[in-house]
């Protein structure tokens, strides 16, 4: 495969894709597609369904790449359209139901301990959780949105994102407790046994 061959800087690589060049939108796919596809996993909870977001997602990416217009970061534009699309399947699905606010029990913020575990176990640890608790979790904790932007975009009260994110945080709390405790019975079990 022949590749662009005045692609130097990040501007470079958008404008070959801007016209339409393959060698450059593959490159482009190369170098984000591993990070977004963290991103679908995340949102869609298997490897099967965020695959087919990550492609859906950089289709749009490259019909509207014409639009980007180069303010704020390139990556930022790309996880936009990502997350986008992932919250698009997740409603075309019909899999994230949220509880409304009058019955939730949303009772303020608390944080999910996670110094004594790595990245990809927490990551597991997310994907284990229900679609609209994980949905609220990865926009909040982990994309920075706020609650009336998540509200806004999933057609929910900002109350009902809170409680979302409650609830999440305490499954994970009681997920990673459990981790824990696991771990610490094993460790003083293999300790005994010596």
């Amino acid at each position: 495969m022949r590749f662009f061959s005045k692609i130097d800087t990040e501007q470079d690589l958008i404008a070959a894709c801007q016209k339409g060049k393959t060698s450059a939108q593959r490159l482009l796919y190369d170098k984000h597609s591993k990070k977004m596809f963290g991103i679908c996993l995340r949102y869609m909870g298997n490897a099967f369904e965020a695959e087919d977001v990550l492609v859906m997602a950089f289709t749009r990416i490259f019909e509207h790449i014409g639009s980007y217009k180069h303010e704020g970061s390139f990556e930022g534009w790309i996880r936009k359209i990502v997350v986008n699309e992932a919250l698009g399947q997740l409603r075309k699905k019909g899999r994230v139901h949220f509880e409304e606010l009058e019955t939730a029990d949303y009772n303020g913020h608390f944080d999910v301990q996670t110094d004594r575990l790595g990245a990809d176990e927490l990551m597991q640890l997310i994907k284990k959780l229900p679609d609209g608790y994980r949905t609220v979790f990865s926009m909040y904790a982990i994309e920075g949105y706020s609650h009336q932007e998540i509200a806004d975009k999933l057609g929910i009260s900002e109350g009902t994102s809170k409680s979302q994110l409650n609830r999440a945080r305490a499954q994970l709390k009681e997920a990673i407790e459990a981790l824990e405790n696991r771990d610490q019975l094993f460790f003083s079990t293999s300790t005994n046994s010596h």
